[in-house]
């Protein structure tokens, strides 16, 4: 029997790299009796990093699903990467996630993954909560991590458990609501105590603190605090519940993820006051319209991620966001109109699948094998809405894959496509200008992660190098300039001449005229005359396209046997070969617009940076809905790009962020022009 919507919980943990979430995810697995043993990052063990890269690498690069029991509540915890390059896996937790735990070292307080962690939670319309993590730790300072959470994140902030100190020492953590002291054995488990007398202080200020929120999210219990009364046990409950849906009350707990310690209390609350799926009463649409979400309606289901498994094959992992899913069940893809079966339905702890025979509204689980299904496609029994889809950030690191060996570049296109489907902050172009297989990533740390990835799934090994920019090129003088294609050895020769005024032209390619009177070049060698010019208009002096030339054939001669089509477009290249060494060709590059997101505080240092790199600053304007945060407008040539979303993730430590789209081309300086220019020579020499 599948478990009750009412008893669901999903949970998304985010935060900044290396702040505990995948500790903190193995602990509530353990407790909970999902695992029989605790596994530990350093040692590669742990259910949630799976992945053999996981493993290598020490932290987390894709969303991975737990489920346990607690209580006879179902939690789902979705562990997300901390690791900027590996968005799209938070993006992809959010969407399915009914609440959100940041996770904050109790040593370094808020990092730059904190705060991103909240944005995007916020975006997403996710109430959410603080596990401060390591608090055992000499050097963790609870008060000030809880104070520097109330000021970044405001007044909504406020602890649910502290930490218990005795002799000096922290020895377990205090239940503001219970009010009872949960001290730990180094197993973890707990037993409960009276709050010793040096703990008493904080527990006095930080209830306080607790209640005060607690009363702001109703009229009655405000009435009740101001008048000194107590508020009770289970009102208190109540009151967290309805304030963590509504965003009134941003709960925070504290613990040790990797000694167990406070995790407990934290799967009591997760259980009493978090939200489940219906708490948000409607599900948003693909069309900006609202639907109402009824666990006992048609079966809908959306799927949030794809992973392409060797062995497994296409594992999609959905959402049931209406009525029951059961297996077997005949379903529609909206995206694409075709049928799918729900063959086999199953829950997933890390790798391990489990086949259960249905899901009710709101759990999450997994269907392998579906054949046209990808992420953000919603499949129903009847019905042809949509769900609104995840928005993916836009990738700008891009590198040229080049495979490492001549077997690999077979097998390229096909795994690239299996990848494609997997992460969909990915983009690949085969782009026919350069002649380069062209993929795009959030970073260095991506990309890197897709070679290793391609090479243990698929076989398949390769390289990066720098993309090629695609350059074309431009004349900038009228010229005329004759061009004669002689040859006699012996029988029929060749013989074509032509005259070519040459100027830059209006049009994005050949505009071609002609002003021959008297027959000096009969009528059907004209098409000659302009298909030779158009070939050789594939190179110019660098070896780039031509644009723009207008070529006007004004006069020539012709042969009445010698003359043919190969020789008037053999004619046409000479002339305009001659054109080039004439009319002063200047090169152009791809610049578009680059809009700039940064903290005010950082304008300055982005600014200096966009001078180095060619760029016009064209305005500024401060972002809207994003306190102390300006977008920079700006000019700037694609070639001084290629390494910005490392450079500016320096600058900026991970809080810039930004967008560019080619617009048109610009000439390129000449001393930059002259140094491509030699290059090319030296390459063809």
């Amino acid at each position: 029997m599948a478990v009750e919507t009412k008893k669901i919980r999903n949970i998304a943990l985010l935060g900044h790299g290396g702040c505990g979430k995948t500790s903190l995810a193995e602990s509530m697995i353990y407790l909970t009796g999902g695992t029989d043993r605790l596994g530990k990052v350093a040692d590669g063990n742990t259910v949630s990093d799976f992945d053999p890269e996981e493993t290598k690498r020490g932290f987390s690069l894709s969303a991975s699903l737990l489920n346990m029991t607690w209580k006879d509540v179902k939690i789902n915890v979705i562990d997300t990467p901390g690791y900027l390059d590996f968005v799209g896996e938070a993006a992809q937790a959010l969407r399915v996630a009914d609440s959100a735990v940041i996770v904050v070292d109790g040593k370094a307080g808020i990092e730059v993954g904190t705060e991103l962690a909240w944005g995007y939670a916020e975006a997403a319309g996710l109430p959410r909560a603080f596990f401060i993590n390591k608090f055992d730790d000499n050097e963790a300072r609870f008060a000030r991590v809880l104070d520097a959470l109330h000021v970044t994140f405001g007044k909504h902030v406020c602890p649910l458990t502290i930490p218990m100190v005795k002799d000096g020492v922290v020895k377990g953590c205090i239940d503001l609501i219970d009010q009872t002291a949960h001290v730990f054995d180094d197993n973890g488990r707990h037993s409960v105590e009276i709050i010793p007398e040096e703990s008493m202080e904080a527990v006095e200020k930080y209830r306080d603190m607790l209640m005060e929120a607690v009363a702001s999210t109703d009229e009655d219990l405000m009435m009740k605090y101001f008048e000194g009364e107590e508020i009770t046990h289970m009102e208190a409950i109540n009151a967290v519940h309805e304030g963590i849906i509504h965003g009134d009350i941003v709960p925070v707990f504290c613990g040790a993820a990797t000694k167990l310690w406070g995790v407990w209390t934290m799967l009591d609350k997760i259980t009493e006051s978090f939200p489940r799926h219906t708490a948000k009463k409607n599900e948003l649409l693909a069309d900006g319209a609202d639907m109402e979400i009824n666990p006992d309606g048609e079966p809908a289901l959306f799927v949030f991620k794809t992973v392409a498994d060797p062995f497994v094959g296409k594992m999609s992992f959905f959402k049931v966001m209406n009525g029951t899913v059961k297996r077997d069940l005949l379903v529609r893809n909206n995206t694409t109109g075709d049928s799918e079966k729900l063959a086999h339905i199953y829950v997933m702890n890390g790798k391990k699948q489990t086949e259960v025979d249905e899901l009710c509204c709101g759990d999450i689980g997994m269907v392998a094998k579906l054949v046209g299904t990808n992420t953000n496609d919603t499949l129903t029994w009847n019905s042809e809405f949509r769900y609104a889809p995840i928005t993916y950030p836009t990738s700008y690191y891009t590198k040229a894959m080049v495979p490492a060996s001549a077997k690999d570049e077979g097998k390229i296109s096909q795994s690239i496509v299996k990848m494609l489907e997997e992460d969909l902050t990915l983009k690949y172009e085969n782009n026919a200008e350069t002649k380069q297989m062209l993929v795009s990533g959030m970073g260095d740390m991506h990309l890197a992660v897709l070679a290793a990835k391609m090479k243990n799934r698929f076989g398949v090994s390769v390289n990066f190098d720098t993309p090629k920019v695609a350059y074309r090129e431009k004349i900038t003088k009228r010229v005329d300039v004759e061009g004669k294609h002689k040859k006699q050895n012996g029988g029929s020769g060749q013989y074509g001449h032509v005259k070519i005024r040459f100027a830059p032209g209006e049009e994005e390619g050949l505009t071609f005229t002609v002003s021959v009177v008297g027959g000096t070049v009969p009528k059907n060698f004209y098409p000659a005359v302009e298909k030779g010019l158009q070939d050789a208009m594939v190179k110019g002096i660098a070896g780039f396209p031509m644009v723009g030339l207008a070529a006007d054939l004004y006069d020539g001669s012709y042969h009445d046997v010698d003359s043919d089509e190969i020789s008037f477009k053999t004619a046409a290249s000479i002339a305009y070969k001659k054109c080039l060494e004439q009319a002063a060709p200047v090169l152009l590059e791809p610049v578009g617009n680059l809009d700039i997101t940064v903290p005010d505080s950082l304008v300055g240092d982005v600014m200096g940076d966009l001078n180095k790199r060619r760029g016009a600053v064209m305005g500024m304007d401060p972002v809207e809905g994003k306190k102390s945060y300006t977008v920079v407008h700006a000019l700037a040539p694609k070639a001084e790009l290629t390494e910005y979303p490392i450079a500016l993730r320096a600058m900026t430590q991970g809080r810039g962020s930004f967008e560019y789209e080619v617009t048109g081309y610009d000439t390129v300086p000449g001393n930059i022009a002259a140094k491509i220019v030699e290059d090319y020579k030296k390459a063809n020499a």
